[in-house]
């Protein structure tokens, strides 16, 4: 059957079910043949928190969107093109998104009294007309896969799970996936069990089959790859290039890697990850709780590994005291908080970036922490390369902000070269570095001994010698308590506390003098005007933020963008670009805690943009509030205000 070739330059699906019908497999499946393909892509898993929600309610949806494209794009989009709902509390659940004229696509199986009652449904919204602005085709996927495997004689549950290969199929065939990476993966992924195997691949080529076949899909869709810089590619998660990252902070630095953690949600995958390479010389501790688990690596950390613990909000509360004392210690240990919604339990499967302040100020007495942030999920690799260097070369704890919607979310990453990597110098101490001299014995004989002081500096990183213990002659006390200038000994003194306090605060200013300048991203500067609104980012808004920014620019506004990755210290030129706008926006999932920080050094009256409901934030909505302050600033109410960007793509 000849069918009509579509061109698109971009598509957003979701794959929406129950959390037992293996729609992160499927959203995971549709990704990787599309990173195959070459697009570019960023992709958002939406998951809920119970392990085993009751089937068919709104509670249980889990659900995968991927935003595919061929030019570079920066978010998941903000609503689907496409939704497949594989039952009734999955249309339910997502169809507050979609907009009028989309697609759906819907597993008609499930449609009963029973089930339309537990997703809240009063009558079957199928056949009452109240997706009539939509483009709704109805499909019984659940039964085309019992009876395209019925020859495998698996149960009728069995032959039924399937059904999520059967709707990967049938869409991978509406925009031309390519299929052999989906079918290697089910040969090895149900190897043992042949099946199983067996049945799902034909469950994929069936669904296939059917689109290629059936009279409902007339039209079949071409997104062609994305040109990119030249290099070899991979689709990755956040939690995996963190991990990986972690592992080449490792090479780089010639450290063994020590992670002493608790698993918690979102931030579990960074352990299971980095406990597959031994080899390279990472050991991996699964504590029994979460001050079991920071207590390790910083016990690591003193004996010359780099010390790493990861852990999310409510961990970090519990790690405190002991970050405190790797602050006291001055002992290079790294803290990965994969940041979720709060407080306490909260809402532990969605994001957030509310622990900024935590990581600020969370622990008692004045004890300053580097604070980094990665802006996509390809960017948490060079987060902790960023992490490592920084906690090395300065002595220090130092805290990476990651969240939810960067651990899940993915996107194709250029792998570096091993040249890339910087180089990072531990520079163990191997000898005594002050001398005292004693007095005369009886005899008149001069005697002169050789200390090791843990306390005195580098000149310029103010770091303190890093010595591993049993090195001979370099015995030196370490401890919570506070130690005096130089020679580590415990010092009650007033004012070597004073300097010790302000000289461990100093060590953390001294880390702006390595920072890169801030890159402005503003086009209009280019023809000498420059932008008077500057939009100020950190951590996962980098993808809504820049996707905003096009917006506005494509309507006519003028917006400057700049994201930062180093939250403390800030960037030393960081105060210079505020001072070149007359408004700063900072987007923000939580009430505004940069724009707190940002006022209180600055001075700067910047302009909150605040939402904490658990999701990312949509390019459209925050388009509108720049071009809102654009003419509050300019004073031209039709200044860069898209005619209707509810309809415009979000690249």
């Amino acid at each position: 059957m000849a069918k009509q070739v579509q061109q698109l330059d971009r598509v957003i699906i979701r794959f929406a079910g129950d959390s037992g019908d293996g729609m992160q497999l499927t959203g995971d499946r549709f990704t990787q043949e599309s990173a195959a393909f070459g697009n570019d892509l960023v992709t958002f898993p939406n998951f809920p928190a119970e392990i085993r929600a009751p089937q068919g309610t709104l509670p249980g949806v889990s659900s995968f969107q991927v935003h595919f494209a061929d030019h570079d794009i920066l978010t998941a989009g903000d609503a689907p093109d496409v939704l497949v709902a594989m039952n009734p509390a999955a249309l339910k659940a997502n169809l507050a998104d979609m907009k009028p004229g989309t697609a759906i696509i819907v597993d008609s199986h499930d449609f009963n009294a029973r089930n339309l009652t537990k997703a809240g449904y009063e009558a079957n919204p199928l056949e009452d007309g109240s997706l009539a602005e939509y483009v709704v085709t109805v499909l019984d996927l659940t039964g085309m896969t019992v009876e395209g495997v019925k020859e495998f004689g698996l149960s009728r549950k069995d032959a039924a799970r399937a059904k999520n290969m059967f709707a990967l199929g049938l869409l991978s065939w509406m925009y031309g996936r390519p299929t052999e990476t989906t079918i290697a993966f089910l040969e090895k992924r149900f190897a043992k069990v042949a099946d199983i195997r067996d049945a799902n691949i034909k469950a994929f080529k069936t669904g296939w089959n059917f689109g290629e076949t059936t009279e409902a899909f007339m039209v079949q869709y071409e997104v062609k790859p994305a040109p990119m810089s030249a290099g070899t590619y991979r689709n990755i998660a956040g939690n995996l290039a963190l991990a990986y990252g972690l592992v080449a902070g490792g090479v780089a630095s010639g450290l063994p890697i020590f992670l002493g953690t608790y698993p918690i949600t979102p931030a579990s995958d960074v352990l299971h990850e980095l406990s597959k390479h031994k080899r390279f010389g990472i050991t991996t501790f699964q504590a029994e709780d979460e001050i079991a688990g920071v207590g390790a690596a910083l016990g690591a950390a003193f004996s010359g590994s780099l010390g790493i613990t990861s852990t999310s909000g409510p961990g970090i509360a519990l790690k405190s005291e002991t970050i405190g004392l790797a602050v006291m210690t001055e002992l290079p240990l790294i803290i990965i908080d994969v940041q979720r919604g709060g407080p306490s339990t909260g809402l532990p499967t969605k994001t957030e970036q509310a622990d900024l302040l935590q990581a600020m100020f969370g622990r008692n007495g004045e004890a300053p922490v580097p604070i980094i942030a990665p802006q996509s999920p390809g960017d948490c690799f060079d987060a902790a390369v960023e992490a490592t260097r920084i906690a090395v070369t300065y002595r220090t704890p130092v805290m990476l902000l990651s969240d939810g919607y960067l651990a899940n979310g993915s996107e194709p990453w250029r792998i570096p070269e091993l040249s890339e990597l910087p180089r990072i110098e531990p520079n163990f101490a191997t000898e005594h570095n002050h001398e005292t001299r004693s007095k005369p014995d009886k005899d008149g004989v001069v005697s002169v001994a050789s200390d090791f002081w843990p306390y005195l500096r580098d000149e310029e990183t103010l770091a303190r010698p890093w010595a591993i213990p049993g090195t001979p002659g370099l015995e030196h006390r370490i401890g919570g308590l506070e130690k005096g200038n130089g020679h580590g000994n415990i010092s009650y003194d007033p004012a070597n506390h004073d300097f010790m306090v302000r000289t461990r605060q100093a060590k953390v200013d001294r880390i702006a003098d390595s920072l890169p300048p801030l890159e402005v991203d503003d086009p209009s500067a280019i023809d000498g005007a420059g932008a008077r609104v500057l939009v100020l980012g950190w951590g996962s808004t980098y993808g809504p933020i820049g996707a905003a920014c096009r917006r506005v620019r494509k309507a006519g506004g003028s917006v400057a963008q700049v994201h930062l990755r180093h939250l403390n210290p800030f960037p030393k030129d960081l105060g210079d670009i505020l001072k070149r706008y007359d408004a700063v926006m900072i987007p923000e999932m939580n009430l505004g805690q940069l724009s707190l920080l940002i006022r209180a050094k600055y001075l700067v009256d910047v302009v909150g943009y605040n939402q904490v409901n658990g999701m990312p934030l949509k390019a459209a909505e925050l388009a509108e509030a720049i071009s809102d302050l654009i003419s509050t600033t300019t004073g031209d109410l039709d200044a860069a205000r898209p005619s209707d960007t509810s309809k415009e793509p979000v690249k």
